[in-house]
């Protein structure tokens, strides 16, 4: 394990080995050969795989989109765990925490602050990682045979493997069970790190989530990912019809044979567009674009207007001593270099998907943008003269 500059843990390479040896296994195809069978294994546990992953560990586990039975829900878990993408509680908590946090500091895979290949694949692998954060899934750890599942990880990959080949030999395990599993890895990684920087936002959603059709393909319907963060707990994720969307059809097939009920949708305000958006994610979106309005030229320019302001002297006087509130001082201020509340919305308008919660948005950005302002002119104010 090596540490970074900030003391924070970096990745720990020797955890990596076996992941890099499966990778490595792949080449065996070059000696084992591929056959017509053996593609058609691979091509079957890459689509059981990938099926269980994004309705199991994504839609299932990690946002309760539906319901299903105990039976149903263990067997979603060991098909999701053949893909040795560590437990399902793991897996799980990870994803809620990603959600709460989304491409922030505490977001454990954002491209935005650590990069693609981090976001991909070496978060992973961070010491820090690897406990399963129980308190994030007390819903799922109820279950013993859930709690069992997490507790030995890569125990249904490894008896998938020694199947694969016991049923083809080394070419069912090289091409059937490697090949396919670092497909499946690569695939779902790519809406980590993919899928918060490339593709389109059609909702505010307070993060860098992107909509992107063809990650939508191999992943069956997440690439559609800007829609799942506007409303996480649709077990559809193609809003659109034309949105594909295989692993919500698969779901809706188990539902009409009773395997798994109560599919929940986005709202029809949502799939608008025309939902208000809550608090946190106003606040949130109001901070990234205040973050980025262009304070320091304006604060420039409000102190060359503001010393030929009379009242200035006395004015500032009574700031820097009974350190006033933001809002008292703006009160007293009228200068054309003030941003309004319609340039504020303006600017917001300009960097935001259509949103119903436009106008509440720029109130609090020019809130933000203000304070930040009367900030900066009482440092300078009160700052000795050289």
């Amino acid at each position: 394990m090596r540490a970074t500059d900030d003391g924070s843990a970096d990745i720990a390479y020797p955890s990596a080995i076996a992941f890099v040896l499966v990778h490595l296994a792949c080449i065996g195809v070059f000696w084992t050969g591929v056959s017509q069978g053996t593609l058609l294994l691979a091509a079957g546990l890459y689509a059981m795989r990938m099926f269980a992953i994004t309705a199991g560990y994504h839609r299932y586990f990690a946002h309760r989109a539906f319901r299903t039975s105990r039976a149903f829900q263990l067997g979603l878990a060991f098909l999701a765990q053949t893909s040795a993408q560590r437990g399902v509680l793991w897996w799980a908590a990870k994803h809620r925490r990603h959600h709460q946090y989304a491409d922030t500091e505490l977001d454990v895979h954002s491209p935005v602050q650590r990069g693609f290949l981090y976001a991909h694949v070496g978060w992973i692998f961070v010491p820090q990682n690897d406990a399963t954060e129980i308190d994030t899934v007390p819903d799922l750890s109820r279950y013993p045979e859930l709690c069992w599942l997490d507790r030995h990880p890569y125990l249904p990959a490894v008896a998938l493997g020694v199947a694969t080949w016991l049923a083809m030999g080394w070419e069912g395990l090289v091409v059937g069970f490697c090949c396919s599993t670092v497909l499946v890895w690569h695939a779902t990684f790519s809406i980590n790190s993919l899928a918060h920087v490339v593709g389109r936002q059609r909702y505010v959603t307070g993060d860098h989530s992107r909509n992107n059709w063809l990650l939508a393909l191999p992943t069956f319907g997440e690439g559609w990912h800007n829609n799942h963060h506007a409303y996480q707990a649709s077990a559809r994720q193609g809003f659109r019809w034309w949105e594909y969307d295989p692993t919500f059809y698969a779901l809706r097939a188990l539902s009409w044979v009773g395997l798994v009920w109560d599919l929940r949708g986005p709202p029809a305000a949502v799939i608008r567009g025309e939902h208000k958006l809550g608090r946190p994610v106003i606040d949130k979106v109001a901070a990234q674009l205040a973050a980025a309005f262009p304070v320091e030229q304006i604060t420039r320019q409000l102190a060359d207007a503001l010393a030929d302001m009379p009242q200035w002297e006395d004015l500032k006087a009574r700031a820097i001593a009974a350190r006033m509130q933001a809002e008292l001082f703006w009160k007293e201020v009228d200068l054309p270099q003030v941003p309004t509340f319609e340039e504020i919305r303006h600017y917001a308008r300009a960097r935001l998907a259509p949103t119903r919660s436009l106008d509440d948005i720029s109130l609090a950005i020019r809130a933000r943008v203000l304070e930040v302002l009367y900030s900066r002119l009482l440092e300078a104010s009160a700052a000795p003269s050289a």
